[in-house]
């Protein structure tokens, strides 16, 4: 039996939240959103990663309510987010957040992203309105690793997060067209390597945070096409925000050379590299003991580390 989840079939999709959500109409695509805390505060935009929707913050953003006024979003292709197929790229995403940005927050913005999200905050780091981000941080950002062919280090197909997309593209489709979650789990032990076998869910249906999730983003990533038209490289030598980056649990299976973490570290060393060559400062706290999600697994790490990096920072309010 195959399964289909997405915003128009909301009752057996979505659940409730402890903060009111919103939307925002930008033409091509509604973007859902979640907001915390007064309007008084500074403004921080939280960017989740792949498979995930804003209420992946939701423990975070009650913490951080009385310092700041806080957004976090799904992005287009996840949570109550319009799905808009063949249109999951950097680009489109990003261009989608420096909108929320100039209609929603409406002021110069914090910006947090975490995993692929925090791609894309460096992409805002690099390419929004002069002065609309204040400085990002990139919690366990695959930057390089989320490439099809990166500028150094292991492209996508050579990390352990890329042969689950590779399941996804072939079991559940864009859109859950094949909706194939019992074959999924099937066959993923013989594709998967067995120090991964744990990862595979048991459940006879996906977990709350794949039904909200268009599997198709997985394909724009294995196939390429999510960076094709915007090179990481390129991207940070022209970060003009300070940068905050925490980088958690890494090694390189010795067996298969597959990257298990979100990126190496010579791919961040490069980063650093490229962001304190475009003149801003790399903040780099290395967490080497800590899972992909700090701002799940430690919630008062991920805030402590958030506070002290922006109170640091030449201006904290605007």
């Amino acid at each position: 039996m195959t399964q289909h989840f997405d915003t128009n079939t909301p009752a057996v999709t979505y659940l409730p939240h402890s903060f009111a959500e919103r939307q925002i109409d930008l033409g091509e695509v509604t973007l859902n959103y979640a907001v915390a805390g007064q309007s008084s505060a500074p403004a921080l935009l939280l960017i989740p990663g792949q498979a995930a929707s804003w209420w992946d913050y939701e423990s975070v953003m009650a913490r951080l309510q009385s310092d700041f006024q806080v957004f976090a979003v799904d992005l287009r292709g996840q949570g109550r987010s319009s799905r808009t197929p063949r249109r999951y790229t950097l680009d489109t995403w990003g261009n989608d957040l420096v909108r929320l940005i100039q209609h929603a927050i409406g002021r110069p913005t914090l910006v947090a992203g975490h995993s692929s999200g925090g791609v894309l905050a460096a992409w805002l780091a690099a390419y929004a309105p002069r002065n609309s981000v204040k400085a990002v941080y990139l919690e366990d950002a695959p930057l390089f690793s989320s490439e099809l062919v990166p500028a150094c280090g292991p492209g996508v197909r050579q990390t352990a997060v890329g042969l689950m997309f590779e399941l996804f593209c072939n079991h559940l489709g864009d859109q859950w067209a094949i909706g194939d979650w019992k074959g999924m789990l099937a066959r993923a032990p013989s594709v998967l390597p067995s120090w991964m076998h744990a990862w595979i869910p048991t459940s006879d249906e996906p977990p709350q945070n794949l039904k909200e999730y268009d599997p198709e983003w997985a394909r724009a990533f294995y196939s390429g096409t999510a960076s094709a038209n915007c090179s990481n490289e390129l991207m940070l030598r022209k970060v003009r925000t300070p940068v905050l980056f925490s980088h958690h649990f890494r090694t390189i299976d010795s067996e298969t050379g597959i990257l298990q973490g979100a990126i190496s570290d010579v791919q961040v060393n490069y980063a650093r590299n490229l962001v304190e060559g475009a003149g801003q400062p790399f903040n780099y706290r290395s967490l080497p003991e800590r899972g992909h999600a700090l701002h799940e697994d430690d919630e008062e790490l991920y805030v402590s580390i958030l506070m002290e990096w922006f109170k640091g920072l030449p201006v904290t309010n605007s």
